[in-house]
């Protein structure tokens, strides 16, 4: 058995055991499954008169707006500011987004458009996050307990990840991605320099998660999404049906696709 998995088992099984040694360290748990509300599966699609089938708007995203202001969440802005030699090719993605976006042929979303995780597990010395994408339903273990970036970490779609906690709010930093994914749709591409700031705190039962992307070479600024909150849930994680991967030629960029 794959020594991670087992890890992450044996972390399911005495998570329950760990939590007075949570409370002694004096942070919020956050620990739990957590869902956002979607009205439509990951990938809806509208089969028009002609047999074209176009791709509809979903809204599953990481930056999708809380409705009312939330405490302690970081200003933020609708779109990133891209240096004005990349705005054309922000345009040419966003314009043809369902032939270039891969999440459309089964790629992995990446951080942060995968957005916050269905399940935290919490650690005193690490947060697993597992998350439900029909990209290969993925995880990530990430280190509270102080120490630096791997030196030796290979380039990835979601990153290598290191947390801390700033009073309440547990802030997790991720550097060195491969540059296959967006950020977010409307073409929002990044290079190898892509730097990206999850922060998570509890607002009474929810959870917000909130996401900072830097990237100097495309940029012009560091990007605030705005806070998503995140509310707890009694459904169990389950396994996500087998992609399949879309047919470009018939798709169409009447409607935004979403993220999933």
């Amino acid at each position: 058995m794959n020594y991670r998995f087992f890890c992450i088992i044996a972390a399911v099984v005495v998570l329950p055991l760990v939590a007075a040694a949570q409370k002694t360290a004096g942070h919020p748990d956050l620990s739990g499954i957590w869902t956002y509300g979607i009205d439509l599966p990951p990938t809806a699609l509208k089969k028009e008169i002609n047999g074209t089938v176009s791709v509809k708007g979903i809204d599953r995203s990481a930056s999708a707006p809380a409705r009312t202001p939330i405490p302690g969440a970081l200003p933020s802005t609708p779109a990133p500011s891209y240096k004005p030699e990349f705005q054309a090719k922000v345009k040419h993605l966003s314009d043809n987004e369902s032939k270039l976006d891969q999440v459309f042929y089964c790629g992995k979303p990446g951080v942060p458009r995968i957005g916050p995780p269905r399940r935290i597990l919490q650690l005193p010395n690490e947060m697993i996050f597992l998350y439900e994408d029909i990209s290969g339903d993925p995880y990530r273990i990430i280190p509270t307990d102080g120490r630096p970036h791997r030196a030796d970490a290979n380039p990835s779609y979601y990153g290598d990840s290191v947390g801390r906690w700033e009073g309440d709010t547990l802030v997790v930093d991720v550097t060195n991605f491969v540059e296959d994914t967006w950020f977010g749709e409307d073409g929002y591409f990044h290079t190898d320099a892509m730097h990206v700031t999850e922060r998570f705190w509890r607002a009474g039962e929810n959870l917000v998660y909130q996401v900072t992307v830097e990237d100097p070479k495309v940029l012009t600024a560091p990007w605030t999404m705005a806070p998503r909150v995140v509310k707890p849930s009694n459904e169990p994680l389950e396994e996500s049906p087998a992609c399949v991967e879309s047919d470009g030629s018939r798709l169409l960029n009447n409607d935004h696709h979403g993220q999933r």
